[in-house]
């Protein structure tokens, strides 16, 4: 939702701005700013860390995001030089494909490279569920016909009154 509610943003963005200087430049300027907000968001809301990001996450998201300025331009090349003055329609679609397929490149290298260690890691101040509660014995099931329910079925307690029979 963050990458791509940014990306059709700025999609928005760089053929206004395009009007007032090269493509290419605006395409810049837009991918940098659209970076830095991504990975703020990301961090914050996608990947839940919790925290910003530091600089070297900022980096690792910038070379995510430079591979798809990469590709966002050979798109639009490609474009210009099989037609020579396309229309707002054709380059607005041709830029919205390339930076689709960009986006979901970045989204699985932010998910599998820049962001990976924080899902895996637990926090240090965590303290186990059993020395926070005492555990106390479940009460048994009073029923005639015993019935079986979902909870009958979650560990660590199996009920063994649901399977008398």
């Amino acid at each position: 939702m963050c990458g791509g509610g940014v990306g059709v943003l700025a999609s928005l963005a760089v053929p206004l701005l395009a009007l007032t200087m090269p493509w290419a430049i605006a395409n810049a300027a837009i991918t940098v700013a659209s970076t830095l907000l991504c990975t703020e968001l990301h961090a914050l809301f996608t990947f839940g860390t919790g925290r910003r990001p530091g600089l070297r996450r900022h980096l690792q998201s910038a070379g995510s995001a430079t591979a798809a300025y990469v590709v966002t331009c050979a798109a639009m090349f490609l474009l210009h030089t099989v037609q020579s003055s396309p229309s707002l329609l054709w380059e607005q679609t041709v830029y919205l494909t390339a930076s689709g397929l960009a986006g979901t490149g970045r989204f699985l290298v932010l998910r599998l490279f820049v962001f990976a260690t924080d899902r895996n890691r637990e926090p240090a101040t965590t303290k186990p569920v059993a020395a926070s509660k005492p555990m106390v014995a479940p009460k048994p099931m009073v029923a005639l016909r015993p019935t079986k329910t979902t909870d009958d079925w979650n560990l660590p307690f199996v009920r063994t009154e649901a399977f008398a029979g």
